[in-house]
């Protein structure tokens, strides 16, 4: 497997950690202690740098650094439009979408030779 598929893998399997890690507890805010949903998040974000460092470190095999990160936050956003849909039962927003040209936007600068 390349080095570019396995930091595609990796960032995308540590994406979905993270975005449980960060906005799952939204869906019980009134139920917990905000000190609870914190711990919660911190042993949900342990899976996530388990699947982060090691795509970094495969990623920086191949990519630079400011690559990596637009790689990063471009699946953040792919990511997180199911996520806000199915997981967070949110409606989707034109905005996502104009975000999402210009990220396309951010790729395509960082990419180009």
């Amino acid at each position: 497997m390349s080095v570019i598929v396995k930091t595609i893998i990796l960032l995308s399997i540590s994406n979905v950690f993270m975005l449980c890690a960060w906005y799952l507890h939204l869906k019980w805010i009134d139920q917990k202690h905000w000190f609870i949903a914190a711990m919660l998040s911190w042993g949900i974000a342990f899976f996530e740098y388990n699947f982060h460092i090691p795509a970094n470190r495969i990623g920086s095999q191949e990519f630079s650094l400011t690559q990596l990160q637009i790689i990063q936050i471009g699946m953040s956003l792919v990511m997180f439009i199911p996520f806000s849909i199915f997981v967070m039962n949110k409606p989707i927003k034109m905005d996502y979408l104009w975000a999402g040209l210009c990220l396309v936007a951010a790729a395509f600068f960082i990419f180009r030779k």
